[in-house]
């Protein structure tokens, strides 16, 4: 067999070398298809190393080739003359156009100028000022600034009652449980058991419960606002457990407790 620049014995990538190496091997490995294509990569590396330093030699010449025939290139520029035209000359008999409209007259006061005089000058008492009229009862006692006035309807004869107290989502002082958030997790790990059938089922996740905490502290109004996925038996834990929880420190807007709504995340997870 005649030998070539790459394919001979002594390459090692050589081609009849490469098959007597890998024979009764799996061809189909990397290594043969690197030997096999080795002599063509290099080749091909050769000629895009010669294209890239011809291109890069003749850059200059091309870049100065492009300026030349870009500064022969003319630009036609009309310098047609125009002619332009007299204006129409006027018509004396045509009356000249109205005056502009005066401008609007804002309202002004005229400034009367104070007199001297040696008289005395006696100005009217100001109004008195009607006490309110004080609420009427069998007893007297000092408000505390929580009760709640019912006022007459003059128009109608009924009474307006006062706006019903609804519970806020922000106020300055929000409601907290005893002992801080620490306590409240513990609370919940301790009391908290996962449903049976949950936990056969491996169903995990975040029930998020909505309630509501009175001015006492107390919880009312419990409910779930999105539930664990396919674990209804979690839910129902999380409102059990959380219905169970011990009076809070109520919150606080402008240093008086108020209702407020409080949205708690209890978590499922199996370890």
């Amino acid at each position: 067999m005649a030998e070539s620049l790459f394919n001979n014995w002594d390459s090692i990538v050589a081609p009849v070398r490469n098959d007597i190496v890998f024979e009764d091997r799996n061809k189909a490995y990397g290594a043969y298809d690197l030997r096999k294509n080795h002599n063509r990569s290099v080749t091909f590396a050769l000629i895009i190393t010669a294209a890239s330093f011809v291109f890069a030699v003749s850059l200059p010449a091309i870049i100065a080739w492009i300026k030349n025939v870009t500064e022969q290139v003319e630009v036609p520029v009309d310098i047609t003359p125009v002619d332009l035209m007299a204006p129409p000359p006027l018509d004396e008999t045509e009356p000249p156009p109205p005056p502009p409209p005066p401008p609007p007259v804002m309202e002004t006061v005229k400034f009367t100028p104070p007199v001297v005089t040696d008289e005395e000058v006696v100005d009217d008492p100001p109004p008195v000022q009607a006490e309110e009229t004080p609420q009427i009862s069998t007893v007297t006692a000092e408000g505390t600034g929580e009760e709640v006035i019912v006022i007459p309807d003059e128009g109608t004869g009924k009474v307006v009652e006062a706006a019903p107290d609804v519970p806020l989502s922000f106020v300055e002082q929000m409601p907290s449980f005893p002992g801080g958030d620490l306590e409240m997790m513990k609370f919940l790990k301790n009391n908290m058991s996962y449903p049976q059938m949950e936990k056969e089922g491996e169903i995990q996740g975040t029930c998020y419960v909505n309630f509501v905490v009175e001015k006492d502290g107390s919880i009312t109004d419990v409910k779930v606002l999105r539930g664990v996925p396919n674990g209804k038996g979690c839910d129902k834990e999380a409102i059990r457990v959380v219905k169970s929880m011990p009076s809070w420190s109520a919150g606080k807007q402008n240093g008086r407790p108020v209702r407020v709504y409080y949205n708690l995340p209890v978590k499922f997870t199996l370890r």
